[in-house]
């Protein structure tokens, strides 16, 4: 078996938070890709700058550090109208620009235009990067059981694809269909299909939605996935209305990294009872498992790891 050896993972500089560049807290770091949709503090912070606009609307003064939390886009509102910075100049999309529309995104024509050529044409390659026994796995990157994953982009706006572990353990795909651009996902239906040399193969949607966009590269040679899994690998993007509800059922984090060192420990169970024993080299499972051990079955391996 084809072993690799552990990467070192290079240290990262986050960027600053948006609540930290517009001064409203003093330091903060976003380690999420400013995915702030599904980020905790985010949400914690908006909490509170309600609370205290409430409280502020019934004459009673908040108080303390907490009492000094406004929304992040009053504070910039405070600077002169030319030094108020475009969100996506914030997040690293452009060079500075300053906001036309008072922070009323929905109401802007270069958001609009931006958001569109941006989110498709785009696709920003994860540097913070988490490594469970050889496998990746990025920061902001949530996982289905199944093992697809969801990176959420701007608004209701997800990209879609097929995690490392899957790539690697079934090889270079010659073709990953997707849906056609229009067409209704629904969480946990076999939505997308897999083939590799006369093998099929479905892969469970993480997310409902409407398609969007599709990765064309892939259907014509599906190995692009394998190649870069996270980023030109994409599948598909969907447009979610119930993002939130479904973002429940998946995982991030630590707690992705769990389940992804148990799938290993799973994986190297179902070698051994084909080929036995493994050598204990020290070194990690490599590329293209069911190519160097077709006995195991292809259909034994998507039975178990894609769970369609």
């Amino acid at each position: 078996m084809v072993s690799t050896r552990i990467e070192t993972k290079q240290s990262v500089n986050h960027p600053p938070c948006i609540w930290m560049q517009a001064g409203v807290v003093p330091k903060k770091l976003c380690r999420i890709d400013y995915q702030c949709t599904a980020c905790a503090y985010d949400r914690a912070m908006r909490r509170t700058a309600t609370e205290n606009e409430q409280l502020k609307e019934k004459g009673r003064m908040p108080r303390g550090k907490r009492g000094r939390i406004v929304f992040w886009k009053d504070k910039l509102k405070e600077l002169p109208a030319w030094k108020q910075p475009c969100l996506h100049h914030m997040i690293g999309h452009i060079e500075f620009r300053s906001c036309t529309h008072d922070y009323q995104c929905a109401n802007c024509e270069f958001d609009q235009y931006f958001s569109d050529q941006f989110a498709v044409h785009a696709v920003v390659k994860p540097v913070d990067v988490l490594d469970i026994k050889g496998f990746k796995i990025p920061h902001g990157f949530y996982l289905h059981p199944g093992h697809t994953w969801v990176k959420i982009e701007e608004g209701a706006a997800v990209r879609v694809g097929l995690d490392d572990f899957a790539m690697r353990l079934l090889g270079p795909l010659d073709q990953i269909e997707a849906p056609l651009m229009g067409k209704q996902l629904e969480q946990d239906r076999p939505d997308i299909a897999l083939n590799r040399q006369g093998n099929h193969a479905r892969l469970l949607s993480p997310v409902s939605g409407v398609v969007t966009d599709v990765n064309p590269q892939l259907r014509e040679r599906g190995s692009r996935g394998t190649e870069d899994p996270y980023s030109a690998g994409w599948i598909l993007r969907l447009h979610c209305s119930n993002l939130r509800q479904d973002l429940k059922k998946l995982m991030i984090g630590n707690q992705a990294g769990a389940f992804i060192d148990q799938e290993v420990d799973r994986l190297y169970d179902v070698i051994e009872e084909t080929a036995g024993p493994l050598a204990a080299d020290g070194g990690y499972l490599g590329d293209d498992i069911f190519g160097h051990m077709p006995q195991i079955g292809w259909q034994k391996l998507t039975r178990l790891f894609l769970r369609s």
